[in-house]
């Protein structure tokens, strides 16, 4: 303000300032006083506009001093601002000239110490609790045998190492990585990313998609840990889908994630062996089963069998067992013929007795009729009803005719038919094949088809289109001799062989 003070001006030539030269001097005096300062207080009043910068207010028991954070540092904080919390902030004092205010704006914020920190994280903890992305009850089972591990965690640490290693050991398992920082800004988006873009993958896509998820990372201050604490990294193992695993730090770190997770592993180590089953301890148990269960099925089949034995021996003879109904068969069939000549003696009386009662009835039925016919007959027309038989008799030669000649029709189309039906039978009979020269040859069972099974006959018949020859096989009984057939045995006429 020296600048624009005259000392040598009496009171009536005083200079007259603006108020833009006013705020400028005030403006450029606090911001060569203030230009890098670190201020400690407890978080206000807190605006997050759509514009992305964040306004705030710092105070203690005194005084409020007004704070701006804009948009490009607050996307690089690691810990984001949140009312109540203690922060030390560093920036620089300015002005605002259209409100007459000054103002901070900040350039770093961090929690004033380990207790702020865990107070904010307490903080957080009972609210996401509340909201019940902590319950027990939604908590999911690991599969016994998982055929694909998704792990989270950096690919260059010795994290990574440590699982590989204590899952070939135990039971090798198909495992995909999906590297991430695991400390820093970016630590708590790429986390998020990797378990829902696991959960993205379809199933029986290119990439399998994993049957259990280990988020894993090593020990580290509260401060490099503080990315699995995010709110965005809780939700995301909360609705995991698919079975995850917390291994964050040392057995003595706890982490938000830790209790949002399927199951917390006090190491990555331990996460390994939470996966997968020993395959030793598995094939013991197994040989072990199988073992009882020999003995098991042995042992049953041996009480079967004897049971089955004692059960035998206490059953009837199978003839036995038909004495009783075969003698009631016989005595059934003994009183069968008189049973059934006194029940037609008594069918054969109960029938002359209707009878002798149905014939006067028949007479009187006959009269009644007669007598009704009698007026049916005296009521009806004759020239009427020699009319009508007439038409009847008209429309009944049409009936006939229309009936004869589609039957005529139908007769000539099924005779073309079976004409056709029997020229195809004629062609495709083997009497057709015959008269083309072939013959079929019959033996004692059946027509042969080889010659195995002829040379084995002892008279053969060779049918032809226009009969039937017999014949014997060379490979056949002996043929009888001259000396045979002048005794009277008849010539073997027709030998083909």
């Amino acid at each position: 303000m020296d600048d624009l003070i005259d000392e040598d001006a009496g009171p009536g030539n005083m200079p007259e300032f603006t108020v833009s030269e006013i705020s400028g001097a005030v403006k450029r005096t606090i911001e060569s006083g203030f230009s890098h300062v670190r201020v400690r207080g407890e978080i206000g009043r807190l605006s997050l506009p759509r514009s992305g910068h964040v306004y705030l207010d710092l105070k203690d028991d005194r005084s409020v001093l007004a704070s701006v954070i804009w948009k490009g540092v607050a996307s690089r904080l690691a810990h984001p601002p949140e009312e109540g919390m203690e922060v030390v902030a560093t920036g620089r004092l300015t002005t605002f000239p259209g409100q007459s205010k000054y103002q901070l704006v900040i350039e770093d914020l961090v929690p004033a110490g380990a207790g702020a920190l865990m107070a904010m994280l307490e903080k957080r903890r009972m609210a996401l609790a509340a909201e019940g992305l902590f319950d027990e009850a939604r908590k999911k089972p690991l599969p016994f045998l998982p055929g694909v591990i998704g792990v989270v965690t950096s690919p260059s640490g010795a994290v990574i190492r440590d699982i590989l290693h204590r899952l070939r050991d135990r039971f090798p398992r198909r495992v995909l990585i999906w590297p991430v920082a695991v400390q820093g800004a970016a630590c708590a988006p790429e986390v998020s990313r990797a378990i829902r873009g696991f959960n993205a993958l379809p199933e029986g896509g290119p990439i399998p998609r994993p049957d259990l998820l280990i988020v894993a990372r090593g020990g580290g201050s509260l401060e490099d840990l503080w990315g699995f604490n995010e709110e965005i990294v809780v939700r995301a193992a909360a609705e995991s889908a698919i079975p995850l695993i917390s291994a964050v730090g040392h057995e003595t770190d706890t982490t938000l994630i830790d209790h949002a997770a399927d199951r917390r592993a006090p190491t990555p180590t331990a996460a390994a062996e939470m996966a997968v089953p020993v395959r030793l301890d598995l094939l013991n148990w197994l040989r072990q089963q199988d073992g009882y269960m020999t003995r098991a099925m042995g042992q049953a089949v041996s009480s079967r069998k004897q049971r089955l034995g004692d059960l035998a021996r206490g059953l009837p003879r199978p003839e036995a067992l038909l004495d009783a109904p075969r003698q009631r068969l016989d005595r059934a069939t003994l009183q069968l013929g008189p049973a059934l000549r006194h029940a037609t003696q008594i069918r054969r009386q109960a029938l002359d007795r209707l009878s002798a009662r149905l014939q006067p009835a028949l007479e009187r039925a006959v009269a009644a009729r007669r007598l009704e016919l009698g007026r049916i007959s005296a009521g009806l027309r004759p020239a009427a009803l020699r009319n009508r038989q007439a038409a009847d008799r008209e429309r009944l030669a049409d009936l006939a005719r229309r009936f004869q000649r589609a039957t005529a029709d139908d007769t000539r189309r099924r005779q073309d038919r079976l004409e056709g039906l029997a020229r195809l039978h004629a062609t495709l009979g083997y009497e057709a094949t015959l008269r083309r020269g072939y013959a079929v040859v019959h033996g004692d069972s059946g027509v042969l088809t080889r010659k195995v099974d002829a040379a084995g006959q002892s008279r053969l018949d060779i049918e032809f289109a226009d009969g039937r020859l017999a014949a014997i096989p060379a490979d056949g009984p002996a043929r009888p001799t001259q000396k045979a057939r002048a005794k009277g045995d008849p010539p073997d006429q027709g030998s083909l062989f």
